[in-house]
């Protein structure tokens, strides 16, 4: 059988690199949401010193994962400044420049990285891009859906609410829904998040400019450790 990506190995090397690195007594330190944070928190099990490291989570999801491995969980609204933010992403662009959100949690990981002090992203080698090719998530108010997906359409985007595995829309944690947008071409990512938000209803969008080191985990289970902007 396949294992699943990224495999437990190439998982447990990102996780050691990152315990040796990141992590210190006494910490608050945020966690993302999806398939690849779920595989890092699952490596965390033997943390040193994680009794004195709070966790924040993002997801339902992460956190019943940071409970199987032992972690101390406390509330964002506790927290008005985290240490350190471990978080995967969907796609990541030659500029760094990310698209999140497909598990749902965007507008709690926004919040959460704009707290950080450093943000870590960890990622497979297939969600590395020259440009984005996929769907942004924009999390909107459930009244506003007709209204705004015809904005998005009108900026050039394909709005398509997002649906469960049962046909039903998909609600986020935070009782909201999703319209996955296609744009045939983001020029500027930053500036389009911008406008974006400016339309009424949306709460969140799942274009993300911040990321302080990478993880690319390669295709043989080694990984490389990628800080834009320094040699």
């Amino acid at each position: 059988m396949t294992p699943a990506w990224p495999s437990e190995l190439a998982m447990h090397e990102c996780a050691k690199h990152a315990i040796a690195n990141y992590f210190s007594s006494g910490q608050i330190v945020g966690l993302g949401s999806g398939s690849t944070m779920a595989a890092f928190v699952g490596q965390l099990t033997e943390l040193p010193l994680k009794s004195s490291i709070r966790f924040i989570t993002t997801s339902l999801q992460i956190e019943i994962e940071a409970e199987k491995a032992g972690l101390e969980i406390t509330d964002v609204s506790k927290s008005k400044v985290v240490d350190i933010v471990f978080d995967g992403a969907d796609q990541i662009d030659s500029n760094y420049n990310m698209i999140k959100g497909g598990g749902g949690a965007l507008l709690n990981e926004k919040l959460l990285i704009s707290a950080a002090n450093k943000v870590v992203i960890l990622a497979d080698f297939t969600k590395y891009v020259e440009r984005f090719t996929r769907s942004i998530p924009i999390e909107i108010h459930k009244s506003g859906r007709s209204i705004i997906q015809n904005k998005l359409e009108k900026l050039g985007g394909r709005a398509e609410l997002r649906v469960s595995r049962n046909g039903y829309p998909y609600f986020t944690e935070n009782g909201n829904l999703i319209l996955d947008t296609l744009f045939s071409f983001i020029e500027d990512p930053i500036q389009m998040e911008v406008e974006l938000k400016h339309i009424p209803g949306i709460f969140e969008v799942g274009l993300f400019s911040r990321g302080d080191v990478y993880y690319k985990i390669k295709k043989d289970g080694s990984f490389e450790v990628i800080q834009p902007g320094k040699g």
